[in-house]
């Protein structure tokens, strides 16, 4: 974390500076185990419970610290530090927080139950949204998986992929349509533990491996009919890609975390690499000075990116998106001109590049994905530059006589 990251940090949704290193140098112990196995990091997410950091963004008015969006960024950039992976499961369930905390979104009954499972336990919520046939929603379409009505309640049977944390969540928050003419559409809340549900193991990912991002299978789940959020006309369950634009950007400040890490692995090694040739450590060379200052220019410039967006344009949707494909690329760049420069240490597990740099290739593939981002900012920029219409001339109007 850099100094006026730490400084801002004093304290984040009651976790202290000191808090969040203690944090991140817990999941880090444990982070390589997580990833070499690729089963799920419980130990990294308990750990994220005990401190209070799971339920951070708690509302005030449910007896939680009510973290802002920042101050939850802030701790996403801790924990992916630490590890990414459990970072990124954490952050599901955090945002869950943050939006109801905003928002009532769900059922107060059942968002009570959460919170008091919560005191004992982690509880852990995800989407699972993206389908085999579909992808992702950010690009349209409604869902195949389908919502049929019984005598108590529904009945919820399809396919999700890429659910983080699938073998792990406490609640899925099912995105389907319903059987109904005309069909609506809606996020149903799914206990992970219902009869039903079957985790198929295909997540074979270059990084973030301890995420288990499985596919997600359900066959006549039963819920409560009430366990429903947000059930609209199938015409309106369409995907804003606006309406996420701060979570998103939230989102990218663990990759931030991820890349501290191995911003310190590089400064490390050239701290402590000695060639013979040179009889004095690499960082004293103006090659890698060089390097060293570009790094720091694309990763601090990032966290400016993140967190000044953040504070500054929470409600200008194009602001934050804009921000987040910045942050992402220059994030991206520091990590590849570390790794570059180092040769073939900086591939090797024995040195702290290896790892944050296979999980930081995720960094930019979160709905909405890029190209997404720049068609919505390309057609916002024509929107703003066309030229007023015409006025047509009276004869054409029949205004003449």
């Amino acid at each position: 974390m850099s100094a006026p990251a730490r400084r801002a940090a004093a304290r984040s949704g009651g976790l202290s500076a000191e808090d969040l290193d203690g944090l991140s140098a817990a999941l880090a112990a444990a982070a390589p185990a997580a990833d070499a196995s690729g089963a799920f990091p419980w130990e990294g997410v308990r750990a994220v419970h005990a401190s209070g950091a799971l339920e951070a963004p708690v509302g005030r008015r449910y007896g939680g610290a009510g973290a802002s969006l920042v101050e939850t960024a802030r701790i996403l950039t801790a924990l992916g530090r630490g590890d990414p992976s459990v970072a990124l499961i954490a952050a599901m369930t955090m945002f869950t927080h943050h939006r109801q905390a905003e928002g009532d979104l769900w059922p107060e009954p059942l968002y009570h139950r959460i919170l008091a499972e919560a005191r004992a336990q982690p509880v852990l919520i995800n989407a699972a949204r993206v389908e085999p046939d579909l992808g992702s929603p950010a690009r349209g379409g409604l869902p195949e998986t389908i919502a049929r009505r019984t005598a108590r309640g529904w009945s919820i049977s399809g396919t999700k992929r890429f659910v983080t944390g699938s073998t792990g969540l406490t609640y899925l928050i099912v995105w389907a349509r319903t059987d109904e003419s005309p069909a609506r559409v809606g996020s149903f809340v799914v206990p992970g533990s219902a009869p039903g549900i079957e985790v198929r193991e295909t997540w074979r990912s270059l990084g973030m491996r301890a995420t288990c991002s499985h596919d997600v299978e359900f066959s006549e789940v039963e819920i409560p009919h009430e366990d429903v959020l947000g059930l609209v006309e199938s015409g309106l369950g369409q995907q804003d890609n606006r309406l996420g634009a701060a979570s998103g950007l939230a989102l990218t400040a663990l990759y931030l975390g991820a890349a501290r890490r191995l911003q310190e692995g590089f400064l490390r090694f050239a701290h402590e690499r000695v060639p013979g040739n040179l009889g004095h450590p690499l960082a004293r060379t103006e090659r890698f000075i060089g390097l060293a200052g570009e790094i720091d220019l694309l990763i601090s410039g990032a966290e400016q990116l993140i967190f000044q967006n953040l504070e500054q344009a929470a409600d200008q949707p194009e602001a934050l998106l804009r921000a987040r494909i910045l942050a992402g690329r220059q994030i991206l760049g520091a990590a590849r001109l570390a790794v570059g420069a180092l040769g073939n240490p900086g591939l090797s597990a024995d040195n702290d590049l290896e790892r944050p740099f296979r999980d930081l290739q995720s960094t930019l593939v979160h709905a909405p994905q890029e190209d997404v981002v720049l068609a919505m900012l390309g057609r916002a920029s024509f929107a703003a530059s066309a030229p007023p219409p015409q006025a047509l001339p009276a004869s054409r109007i029949g205004l003449t006589a």
